[in-house]
């Protein structure tokens, strides 16, 4: 009875094992099924806060590893292709770095590198009036109006739409947003905006009005804002015209009298 009892307990045992394998087995099965239909790959994040402008350093940075299916498609695998940028934006710690983030800086400053191909970056003086109260910030977008004087009237349009505020004053961090009041706008603009704004700096002041961000309206072209600024007005010559004459019959008897502008001329009537 004993031995039967034995036999029974060896052979659960024996059960239970090969259950276990076989599960074990199956799920390993699966697992690299789902590897191979899915497989992984390296993804570089920021292994601490890199702060606006900053130059990455390899302490900046670690990798991780997502399924490929999550993907993004604008990041970076290799922590190698990172080091030696400037950051666009500040990055929190864990965020996966996306290349349009950040810039590479060959050479000049952290300014030069924000800076769109095929655009210049123009500085203005402005007060607390022209900066919007001080309430314009990196990142914002302005529209400039020109003012001048003709004769005695004052004439504005607006020359310029949809500019990309990328300093004031020093700072073109985009993290702060409490008023300051500032002393220079630096604006994102092409070669042709940047003749037309100091053109119309010279001829006169000029305003900046700040857009809401959501704003899509029509944004002008350059061939606008070239005819937006009208030339002086040109001087006409002034053409006096004579004026005709006025003839105011006189008394009978005693002629005609004929008013030629501020000349009078009596003439006799004929008898």
């Amino acid at each position: 009875m004993k031995r039967r009892g034995l036999l029974l307990i060896l052979l659960s045992l024996a059960l239970a094992m090969g259950a276990a394998w076989a599960a074990r087995s199956w799920v390993q099965a699966r697992l690299n099924a789902s590897a191979n239909a899915d497989p992984a790959e390296q993804i570089v994040v920021a292994a601490m806060e890199i702060p606006f402008g900053s130059k990455v350093e390899p302490r900046h940075l670690k990798t991780i590893t997502l399924p490929r299916s999550a993907r993004i498609g604008n990041h970076y695998q290799k922590t190698d292709d990172v080091v030696g940028l400037i950051a666009l934006q500040k990055i929190v710690t864990d965020e996966i770095l996306l290349r349009e983030r950040f810039a590479d800086r060959s050479a000049g400053s952290t300014l030069a590198a924000i800076v769109k191909p095929d655009m210049r970056a123009v500085t203005v003086r402005v007060d607390d009036v022209v900066g919007v109260a001080g309430f314009l910030m990196p990142g914002n977008h302005v529209d400039v109006v020109a003012a001048h004087m003709e004769n005695t009237r004052a004439d504005t349009h607006t020359v310029l739409r949809d500019l990309n505020v990328l300093a004031v004053d020093q700072t073109a961090s985009q993290d702060k947003d409490q008023p300051v009041v500032v002393r220079a706008v630096t604006l994102e603009v092409t070669p042709k905006q940047a003749e037309v704004l100091v053109k119309a700096r010279e001829e006169g002041k000029i305003q900046l009005t700040l857009r809401n961000p959501l704003d899509q309206s029509h944004t002008a072209d350059e061939s606008e804002l070239v005819a937006a600024a009208p030339a002086p007005p040109s001087k006409q010559p002034t053409v006096h015209h004579a004026q005709p004459a006025k003839v105011r019959p006189a008394d009978p008897g005693t002629g005609v009298t004929i008013i030629r502008g501020t000349n009078v001329h009596n003439s006799e009537s004929a008898t």
